[in-house]
């Protein structure tokens, strides 16, 4: 799992965390499933109200797989409305187009915003040579919502090299942290959103512990995309629960979030490997169908007129599209 990684012996520290731990409210595991042409998803989110997700709506774990030759699955072009996708790639190559100019390649710790807003069509595919070669693939696709008074702005679009990641470890450096947008601890990620959150993928080397300082305001969400460890912190009026690879935790109120790696690893990644979030929820009622993430039905009907009478924009006359193998 290699995203961007470093030397966290040689980079800027976060100072220790104050506050109250962050309780425990739940930790629930998602479905697999298949999106798009046919890759495997897990449907991180499952079975979370929608208060506890808020500004969140949806998250899809992209793979981990590895490809046999021929076997890379995207999806065609397909529109969206209401909200922003955040598509953060820690192994293989992802292309990107939209009908509003934007796009790119998504690869190896990249990550990239898309702003939907009144509409856009878009595709993401593997490339032809991925295709052709296979190998491992995985990400993560979230979207997050919108309010009501910037569901219709302009689409827009970032496209953010791993590069532009801001790294900083933990007291002991026993933690690398790779803040992904927002700010944690007074760093401050690339990512910018219209929907203040912070975002950041974290590596625990076996039998290390990080404290973060979180935004009080904001919930709080950890995926565990590998490994096994424990989130939360003993003590009088907080909890602690196991985690393991495919666990989303929600955490209750509070100043700072808990992690601790387990001592024994699997050999495969040797690392807890945990994708947080949490952003200030937006407390408005959400009506989600399919690409549509709207306020109420008739915002979904209005959706789904518009985007059949074409008003989402064209396809670009030179439209990347899936590849796929003739033999």
């Amino acid at each position: 799992m290699p995203a961007v990684t470093a030397d966290t012996l040689t980079l800027p520290r976060l100072d220790a965390a104050v506050g109250r731990a962050r309780t425990i409210k739940s930790v629930t595991r998602g479905p697999q499933a298949h999106e798009g042409e046919g890759f495997p998803v897990t449907r991180a989110f499952a079975g979370v109200s929608y208060q506890d997700l808020d500004p969140f709506i949806h998250m899809d774990q992209m793979g981990e797989v590895e490809y046999a030759p021929y076997e890379p699955r995207g999806t065609a072009w397909h529109p969206h409305r209401g909200f922003e996708t955040f598509t953060y790639m820690i192994d293989g190559t992802f292309l990107h187009q939209d009908s509003h100019g934007g796009g790119g390649i998504i690869e190896n710790g990249a990550t990239q915003y898309m702003t939907a807003g009144a509409g856009v069509l878009h595709i993401e595919t593997p490339p032809e040579s991925l295709v052709m070669s296979g190998g491992i693939f995985h990400g993560l696709q979230l979207w997050i919502n919108l309010p009501a008074a910037k569901k219709m702005i302009d689409p827009a679009y970032q496209g953010l090299n791993g590069d532009d990641v801001k790294l900083i470890s933990s007291q002991d450096g026993g933690a690398l942290i790779r803040v992904l947008a927002g700010e944690i601890g007074g760093f401050v990620g690339p990512g910018k959103s219209q929907t203040p959150m912070a975002i950041a993928h974290i590596t625990l080397a076996p039998g290390a512990s990080v404290s973060l300082p979180w935004n009080p305001m904001f919930n709080a969400l950890a995926y565990t995309l590998a490994g096994a460890g424990t989130v939360g912190e003993e003590g009088p009026g907080t909890n602690t629960a196991k985690i393991s690879t495919g666990a989303l935790t929600v955490f209750g109120h509070g100043d700072r979030v808990v992690f601790t790696a387990d001592e024994t690893q699997d050999s495969r990644h040797n690392s807890l490997e945990i994708f947080l979030l949490g952003g200030l929820p937006i407390r408005e009622p959400v009506v989600a169908y399919g690409p549509f993430v709207m306020n109420d039905k008739a915002g979904v009907i209005k959706a789904m007129e518009d985007y059949q009478y074409g008003r989402f924009g064209q396809i670009p006359d030179d439209a990347i599209q899936p590849f796929h193998h003739r033999h």
